[in-house]
Parts: C-alpha cells; sequence; structure tokens
C-alpha cells in the first residue's frame, strides 16, 4: 500500500515549544516498520516555521510573508536534521522534497515532482515534504499542509492518507463548546454535511483545522484514497491505521481514481477565469458527461489565454467543473449564448466546437 503520512505543527513542536524529538523518533519507527512490510509512506511534515518561531524567540506567529519566510528557512534546518538522523537508526535513507502550488499547476513540473518521488519510493527512499516556505508568496501558497498532502496523494495515486493531529478525529459539533458533541467513526469523503462539522480556524501555530482536513479528504478522495484523522500520541497508530483498525475518523473516497489528466486538473487550486453557465448546461457537464458548449455560457470573468485552466459555475455560484479553455478571455465573452455554428461568422475562424472538450474537462 502507498501511505501519505501528514503530521501537524502543533504536534510535531509540542504546542511550540520546539521539536519533540521524542515523538518523531516514535513515529519514524512506526513508518519504519510499515517499510519493512511492504507498504510504500512519504511523510508530509508541518513544524518548519514553529520551530523557527522557538529558535528565533518569537511567541505568536507573525502575519509578514517576509518574517514567516525566515522563521522557515531557519526552522527547516532543524526540522531536517531530526528526520534524517532518524531514520538513520532505522537504515532508512530520506530526501527533502519542498514544493509549491506552481510545481503542481504547470503540467510538465507536476509530471516531474511525480517522477521524482515515485523514484525515490522505488529506491526506498522516504520523502519527507514541506511546502517551500522560503519562497513562497500568497499568490501560490498551498494555505495549509492537510492540502499539500491530499495533492501528493493525488499525484502519486496513494491509497490511504493518514492526517496525524492533537485531536482524535472530527467530531458532530466542536466538543469544547457542546458536551453532545460525538467522535465521527467513518463518514464519505466530499459529505457536505461534514464541512458544517468542521467550520472553525486551527491553532494559532498552524494555518490548519479540522475544516482543512475534511477538505482534504475531499480532494485525496478525487484519486480514490481514503483518509483517516487521528490523535498522533496513540500508541502505534501508523500501524494500527493501515492494519485497518478503526482510529479516529475513516473519510471514505466513492469515486475511483481519475486519469491522470484529469488528476493534473483536478490538482490546480486556483483557475485563471471563470465561466458561469446556465442550468441546462450546468446538467450537461454534472449529469450527462457532456462538453461545454459557448451557448451554455451565460457570463465570463477574469483574464486568460487559450490552453489556460478556468472554472466552469453554476447558476447558484457553485464550481462544479474545471478544464482547459480553447479560447481566450475575449473570445469567450463574444461567444457567450452563442450557437456553435455562430463561432465562426463571430470570431473568423473555428479553434474548436466546444469552449471545453469533456477530455479536457473534470468535475470538482
Amino acid at each position: 500500500m502507498r501511505v501519505i503520512v501528514k503530521i501537524g505543527s502543533t504536534l510535531i513542536t509540542n504546542h511550540g515549544e520546539g521539536v519533540d524529538h521524542d515523538l518523531i523518533h516514535r513515529w519514524v519507527s512506526q513508518i519504519a516498520a510499515l517499510r519493512s512490510t511492504g507498504h510504500e509512506v512519504v511523510l508530509v511534515s508541518s513544524g518548519a516555521i514553529a520551530e523557527g518561531m522557538k529558535r528565533l524567540g518569537w511567541s505568536k506567529r507573525p502575519s509578514e510573508v517576509n518574517q514567516l519566510q525566515a522563521a522557515a528557512a531557519v526552522g527547516q534546518m532543524g526540522l531536517v536534521q531530526v528526520y534524517e538522523s532518524a531514520f538513520r537508526e532505522h537504515s532508512l535513507g530520506t530526501a527533502q522534497v519542498l514544493l509549491t502550488h506552481d510545481d503542481l499547476a504547470d503540467r510538465t513540473r507536476y509530471l516531474n515532482a511525480r517522477s521524482t518521488l515515485t523514484t525515490l519510493l522505488a529506491l526506498g527512499v522516504v520523502p519527507v515534504i514541506n511546502e517551500n516556505d522560503t519562497v513562497v508568496t500568497d499568490e501560490i501558497k498551498f494555505g495549509d499542509n492537510d492540502t499539500l498532502a491530499a495533492l501528493v496523494a493525488n499525484l502519486i495515486e496513494a491509497e490511504l492518507l493518514i492526517i496525524l493531529t492533537d485531536q482524535q478525529g472530527l467530531y458532530s459539533a466542536d466538543p469544547r463548546q457542546d458536551a453532545q458533541a460525538s467522535l465521527v467513526a467513518t463518514a464519505t469523503a466530499g459529505d457536505p454535511a461534514l464541512e458544517a462539522m468542521a467550520g472553525g480556524a486551527g491553532s494559532s501555530l498552524g494555518r490548519g483545522g479540522m475544516l482543512t482536513k475534511v477538505l482534504a479528504a475531499k480532494r485525496a478522495a478525487l484519486s480514490g484514497a481514503n483518509t483517516v484523522i487521528a490523535y498522533g500520541r496513540i500508541e502505534q497508530v501508523l500501524q494500527r491505521v493501515v492494519a485497518g483498525e478503526a482510529i479516529g475518523t475513516k473519510l471514505t473516497a466513492e469515486r475511483t481514481a481519475m486519469q491522470a489528466r484529469k488528476m493534473w486538473l483536478a490538482s490546480h487550486l486556483k483557475t485563471t477565469g471563470r465561466l458561469v453557465v446556465d442550468s441546462g448546461a450546468a446538467k450537461a457537464l454534472r449529469a450527462d458527461g457532456k462538453s461545454l458548449l459557448p451557448i451554455g455560457v451565460v457570463e465570463v470573468s477574469g483574464e486568460f489565454a487559450r490552453g489556460d485552466v478556468v472554472s466552469a459555475i453554476d447558476p447558484d455560484g457553485r464550481e462544479i467543473a474545471r478544464g482547459l479553455v480553447n479560447y481566450n478571455a475575449t473570445e469567450a465573452r463574444k461567444l457567450c449564448r452563442k450557437a456553435t455554428r455562430e463561432i465562426e461568422p463571430t470570431l473568423g475562424y473555428v479553434a474548436e466546437a466546444e469552449l471545453i472538450h469533456r477530455d479536457n474537462l473534470v468535475l470538482v
């Protein structure tokens, strides 16, 4: 089994006190045990900024990007050193992999990242992945490592995503405010009710909360991966989860894995434009698996070129699909509500009969 393990900042740094060497050695020992039984494991680790804050003597997470980048640069050194020495005790090699959204938004870089990770796994190396916070900006940041872990699950078609956190799992309501809140043992990834249960921010150390974990499970399910959200201090938690023991919250994927090209489209966190469609076009996309034709588009926003990734938005304002557009923004605006036969009279040429062909479109 190919497994993604994501560990959050609060766990790794023991609520901001600094990298918890003992806990990391425990998790590394568990990963080594999984590797010895034939499982492939990729570790997505938070904690660089939190460790940097500790080393710099900062008690509060800064809001300025340059200070966050500096903290990440300082903290990443300590984090990598701990992982390297811990895995070496089990005769396992490690590789540091730092990613930004641009690495996965560009098709060539996406394939290169996939090739690198699968090669490392084939070599018996454990990739340790983090967002490249030292260069990240608001435009390219993943926003939290839960999202990054889900994208990595998509990227290498992992079967299981384990998110270790300082909570027991997802509760029906906030247990700190509702005494009747109960742990959700199992549910379907992507169920809208889960997002309502999980609303709320994370700690002051990390950017994610339970909501980002629920959304990460929804994204991981696009490639057929199940997600388990579990308390990271449980004894042998990783082996027990992989063995199928009911721990924490398991969010199961209903759909089978997408084709590789569509998986890449689904991995885009941001799109360059929006095509608002009418109810008929929304049904054709959702239920019938059709291409998006100009006649079904009522509004175009954003600036994009032919071949860019754009979103299809239903009449209620919800994104229902995204894909590679066949015309630029100016041309798309001219084609709104036009029949296919009107494309050439309108533009003077026909590139494609569709604004987005179904082969280049993915439902989200």
